[in-house]
């Protein structure tokens, strides 16, 4: 399965556009971004999990990333809200479920080999929050190969200083809108924005925060079975 795989182009999915798909769990159904692959992909999906839904046991050899965008996500290490984000490394294994129900944000195999952090950090905390060049920055991960973040918007501020962009960027509007090319973006709405792209990415009347990964987040290090 392929779906948005070239990296080289700009993708994007509107919230309004949203298709969800069932998953291999009953109660579990997944709206896909992008993917390369079949059920064990290299993949971006948003994942809706239905009240007293249970993923069976598996295991992560690419690894995961997840934020949770609504209700609360659970495993057996623990409840995670709205707000928080998880990595679970390469080889790490878990049952998820929910029992409220949770939508949450999620990207599999897409780690780097040397990469073995287990991160939970919780967005809600005004301690996670920090002033970089002006505004307001959520740092989330870091390494020699990405960088991810939440970035809070101010009405009608462009999310990037300099253009054209010095490296690939992924988009996940958490709140308020976006304005790229033209199109506005609501919450929900997820960019995939390739190196060079010199189309400025500006916050709506209202503002917005974003979720931004950028680096190699395509990501040849590891390759999922298809």
């Amino acid at each position: 399965m392929q779906i948005n795989s070239d990296f080289s182009a700009v993708a994007t999915v509107a919230a309004k556009d949203y298709h969800w798909v069932p998953s291999t769990q009953f109660g579990v159904d997944r709206m896909m971004l992008d993917r390369l692959g079949e059920e064990k992909a290299r993949a971006t999906s948003v994942v809706r999990y239905a009240p007293e839904s249970v993923f069976p046991n598996h295991a992560h050899p690419g690894g995961e990333e997840i934020f949770v965008l609504s209700g609360t996500f659970s495993d057996q290490s623990g409840d995670y809200p709205q707000g928080w984000y998880l990595r679970n490394p390469i080889g790490t294994q878990h049952a998820p479920f929910s029992h409220q129900g949770a939508t949450i944000f999620v990207k599999l195999w897409q780690m780097n080999k040397a990469d073995q952090s287990t991160v939970r950090i919780n967005t809600y905390d005004p301690e996670s929050w920090g002033i970089e060049n002006g505004r307001a920055v959520c740092a989330l991960f870091e390494d020699q190969y990405e960088t991810t973040s939440l970035q809070k918007l101010t009405p009608s501020e462009a999310l990037f200083q300099t253009l054209p962009m010095a490296a690939p960027a992924e988009l996940l509007v958490l709140s308020g809108d976006l304005l790229f090319d033209g199109v506005e973006y609501a919450e929900g709405s997820w960019l995939r924005l390739p190196l060079g792209n010199n189309v400025s990415v500006l916050a709506g009347e209202s503002g917005a925060t974003v979720y931004l990964k950028q680096g190699e987040f395509q990501n040849v290090h590891h390759k999922a079975t298809v």
